[in-house]
């Protein structure tokens, strides 16, 4: 069995321990993964910060020709890059190009930005004492950057710290998830092809408890970038100190329906929202309201779509659920499942598991206090609860320590606009589920979904210092 390397300062470097990585679905081996020690993460930082000094002279178009031969290389590599998700992260091939074709976008945009990272003249004579001075920002790189990713985009959430990272200036040593290594050793010997220098990117795998020190508490690690538990997110906090951090965390997006909408248009939608890549997507559809008035035809034709879903191999072109993550993940939601019944919950569909593969799960009669409720699931589990007015609806959603994507479904400007100011969230999605997302709009959360924001221009803001320059012009 192939043993992979750590990729450190522009070489594979393969190491006496490994760990093994085998199929979510099938549990098969796939490799063996080398795991790095802290002396490798030092290496890669000091890599890393020399090569910042070439990153911070890059001329615009140049990190943007980078960026786009990357972009280049991806498209013409798609189909093979989508079976390798298929296989480390058990997502199914047709979801899985999906996620490719994202993750092109996401560069695109990134090698776009890397030309208008602008500045503004300031109106210094606005003020008393103002007068003949000129007055004006413009944006400088971090330095060196960590970024840790999850595995549930290891393409296009890897994509979302290294696209800006880049475009910016800056370098960036990358701590991918235990599962999904493999596509971020691709996507470093894609930058290296498309001309990235040496050191400028540097992908260590291995046990987080172990290099996160080594990692997090280096000063020279000007900025942490990270997409994970609210938990983990937490202990990043602390270890920062003043240091620039971006943290994507926890979420169990909520969504209202309202009366006065087409249930035709609006099932199918719900349903992808919740079962996609088996609800382990940060904005998965978990949580449902639905007006009082319709909620028996809802729920009934809801469960009757969920249930035409194929459940299978990641890799037959059929297949629209598969495994989780893991055996642990899918015996961790299935104990919530039965603690809720056990609560007073009733399972319309679903509820089954077999070994890592969690059936796509209906709950009703669910209370905001069940862990299926008011945790994040990141399963393929949704509760269907009725309301009464608006306003119940909305202190049901905000009732909840996360605050990442929310919805509404109305045909009413004034019911959405009146929800869109009293959700406590970062992002709200009108007559669209929450889990919608496109790559250059500003995504991030409130509470404990995290602060910060990324999508590629707001990354690129959380990337750079603001420098102001003044110049008295007369003496």
């Amino acid at each position: 069995m192939e043993t992979k390397g750590i990729f450190l300062n522009g070489k594979f470097v393969i190491k006496e321990r490994v760990l093994p990585l085998y199929s979510p679905y099938n549990g098969k081996l796939i490799a063996n993964i080398s795991m790095a020690d802290e002396e490798d993460v030092k290496e890669a930082i000091a890599g890393a910060q020399e090569a910042f000094g070439i990153m911070k002279h890059m001329p615009a178009y140049k990190k943007a020709e980078i960026l786009f031969e990357v972009a280049r290389i991806l498209r013409s590599r798609k189909e093979e890059l989508a079976q390798l998700l298929a296989l480390e992260a058990g997502k199914p091939i047709r979801t899985a190009r999906t996620e490719i074709d994202r993750t092109i976008t996401t560069y695109y945009f990134a090698g776009e930005e890397a030309k208008r990272i602008y500045g503004e003249t300031i109106p210094m004579d606005a003020a008393e004492g103002g007068e003949n001075r000129l007055g004006f920002t413009w944006r400088e790189p971090l330095g060196v950057v960590a970024a840790i990713t999850p595995f549930n985009f290891p393409f296009n959430l890897v994509a979302h710290k290294l696209g800006p990272a880049f475009a910016a200036g800056n370098t960036v040593v990358l701590k991918p998830a235990g599962q999904t290594p493999l596509s971020a050793y691709r996507i470093a010997e894609i930058f290296q092809e498309a001309g990235l220098p040496d050191g400028a990117l540097s992908v260590i795998t291995g046990s987080g408890r172990e290099l996160s020190n080594a990692l997090l508490m280096d000063e020279r690690v000007k900025k942490i970038t990270f997409t994970g538990s609210a938990s983990v997110g937490k202990l990043i906090k602390e270890k920062a100190g003043l240091r620039k951090v971006t943290l994507e965390l926890g979420s169990n997006s909520g969504l209202i329906v309202e009366p006065d909408v087409p249930l035709e248009k609006v099932i199918p939608r719900c349903v992808e929202g919740a079962f996609a890549f088996a609800g382990q997507v940060c904005i998965s559809l978990q949580r449902l309201y639905v007006h009082e008035e319709i909620y028996e035809e809802f729920c009934q034709q809801f469960i009757e779509k969920a249930r035409q879903l194929k459940v299978g191999d990641p890799l037959d072109e059929t297949t629209d659920v598969s495994a989780m993550i893991n055996s642990e993940e899918a015996e961790r939601i299935e104990s919530w499942v039965k603690e809720a019944v056990e609560q007073g919950a009733t399972i319309g569909l679903g509820g089954t598991r077999e070994d890592s593969v969690f059936a796509p799960t209906v709950l009703l009669n669910v209370t905001n206090d069940m862990a299926v409720s008011c945790q994040e699931a990141f399963a393929p589990v949704v509760s269907i609860v009725p309301y009464k007015g608006i306003d119940e609806a909305i202190d049901m959603v905000n009732d909840s320590v996360y605050g990442l994507n929310v919805a509404i479904y109305t045909e009413s400007i004034t019911k959405a606009f009146h929800a869109a100011r009293k959700f406590e969230t970062g992002g709200v999605v009108i007559n669209d589920i929450p889990t919608f997302r496109v790559d250059h709009m500003p995504y991030g959360g409130v509470k404990e979904s995290g602060y910060g924001r990324e999508g590629i221009k707001y990354a690129v803001e959380e990337m750079t210092d603001l420098k102001f320059i003044t110049v008295k012009t007369t003496f």
